[in-house]
């Protein structure tokens, strides 16, 4: 034990250049994330702006009842769950599958283009996205267009203003700006695996499919299950800014996700004890999800980030 310390502190020695590198991200973390958690005891108070934190009077769960028996909760939790379980189900498999088919072109060039043109969306900001998206979902718009032209519908629809496409939309939005970013990890992963593996195979008589399912798809699944175990741990989490910038009267039944419900409420109603309270709630749920995925997962495969 004492001699594997030892080495370890060596190897640091050797590489405190490298090391000291993750400074600036450890002083980032602790000011943005450990200091900021001293507030959330503001959700036991009854919290004014206008005087100092500690002179504010305490009211125990008070606000923590408050937003239980809030239908305007409940619905956020449903739209959140919505959203976020169809991005699980069926987005969280694209990136992973693109990045698979991505690694079986061959010719250089043209992968780099599409790899290049995948992330391109990504550097976009939804502000600006979103206006192209209610553009392209609007009257006159390109989808209006093209499913008119397919013979899928015969008069123009006013998608986002439709509560039922909005879960869809945020759906194909998503995935359409985050896929090829998303991908990089597993294309990253994919390059790591050993080419000599996919000789073997190859000499063994194996063909494109089946080297990818037992080869590539087997190498990279530790990776597969750390982004899933971290993809369900936020499931009560959503795009703030995509369904900000997406939402509006009309569909609003269905667009508040709890991020924009503790947006209302913290910011614009300035109930900021309220927001505290469902905040911190939601964190410890997501942590609690965070433990049953990994736990979940280590039986189930094997494989898990503790």
């Amino acid at each position: 034990m004492i001699q594997t310390k030892r080495g370890q502190l060596k190897l640091f020695l050797k590489q405190w250049q490298l090391q000291s590198m993750v400074i600036p991200g450890i002083v980032w973390m602790f000011i943005f994330c450990y200091i900021p958690m001293f507030w959330l005891i503001i959700a036991f108070m009854d919290y004014s702006i206008a005087k100092p934190m500690l002179e504010s009077p305490f009211v125990g769960l008070k606000h923590f009842q408050d937003f239980m028996t809030d239908d305007r909760f409940w619905r956020s939790i449903r739209n959140t769950l919505g959203m976020s379980t169809i991005k699980l189900l069926l987005g969280f498999p694209i990136p992973i599958i693109f990045a698979l088919m991505l690694n079986e072109i061959r010719k250089l060039r043209f992968k780099r283009t599409v790899q290049t043109i995948s992330y391109l969306p990504h550097f976009i900001a939804w502000t600006i996205f979103g206006g192209i998206t209610l553009n392209w979902l609007g009257e006159g718009g390109v989808v209006n267009q093209l499913m008119m032209a397919l013979g899928f519908q015969d008069r123009e629809i006013l998608y986002n203003s439709d509560p039922k496409y909005f879960w869809w939309i945020v759906y194909f939005t998503d995935t359409l700006k985050e896929m090829g970013w998303s991908a990089i990890i597993y294309i990253a992963a994919i390059a790591g695996i050993d080419p000599g593996l996919y000789e073997a195979a190859e000499l063994d008589g194996a063909n494109r499919w089946q080297r990818m399912w037992h080869i590539t798809i087997q190498s990279i699944r530790p990776t597969i299950a750390i982004l899933f175990i971290l993809a369900v741990s936020g499931i009560l989490g959503s795009n703030f800014e995509q369904i900000f910038m997406l939402k509006n009267n009309m569909n609003m039944r269905m667009a508040e996700s709890l991020d924009l419900y503790i947006y209302n409420m913290g910011l614009v109603s300035g109930r900021h004890s309220f927001s505290t309270a469902v905040l911190f709630v939601r964190s410890i749920v997501a942590l609690g999800l965070l433990f049953l995925a990994n736990y979940t997962s280590k039986k189930l495969t094997g494989d898990g980030i503790f």
